[in-house]
């Protein structure tokens, strides 16, 4: 048990200086509908500690943030999970890429879930939301990560590590 610990803390010490490019599809809104479709990349520092984001739009525009970790929701015994507070109207987002229902049973009250707004040099802001599985491939941990992002002008896109 103690070993597993060490490899863990020693495996995210390691890519605490990492970073990481991630791409954004749009699958829905009016960015979802041009031909080619625009596929937008992110750069994400950090690894399951707050780090920055930015992406460079299709039009140019420079947007930065920062993510960080959300709080796991604390639900009181007895208590049906779906009651528990969803965060900036995001799970209809994750509902809308991934399918119904997929937010409250994948994502919310997850132990490695991140959040971070985006903001760009021309007036857009980027809601971004990831998430790791637990339990899933242990040994690469950016793998597993899925993600999802809204934007001010109404495109949803699927955030891919």
């Amino acid at each position: 048990m103690k070993i597993k610990l060490c490899v863990l803390l020693l495996g995210i010490s390691i890519m605490l200086g990492c970073s990481h490019s991630a791409r954004l599809y749009p699958v829905q809104g009016p960015l979802s509908g041009q031909t080619p479709l625009p596929v937008l990349v992110a750069k994400i520092t950090g690894a399951f500690t707050p780090g920055d984001i930015s992406v460079v739009l299709s039009d140019g525009e420079k947007c930065k943030g920062r993510w960080a970790m959300v709080p796991r929701a604390q639900v009181p015994k007895g208590a049906n999970t779906a009651s528990a507070p969803t965060t900036n109207g995001m799970s209809s987002v994750w509902d809308t890429v991934y399918g119904s229902g997929f937010y409250v049973a994948h994502v919310l009250g997850t132990r490695l879930y991140a959040q971070a707004v985006v903001t760009g040099n021309q007036g857009t802001v980027l809601n971004v939301e990831m998430y790791k599985p637990e339990g899933e491939h242990e040994g690469n941990p950016i793998s597993t990560i899925k993600g999802v992002a809204k934007d001010n002008k109404d495109n949803i896109y699927k955030l891919v590590l």
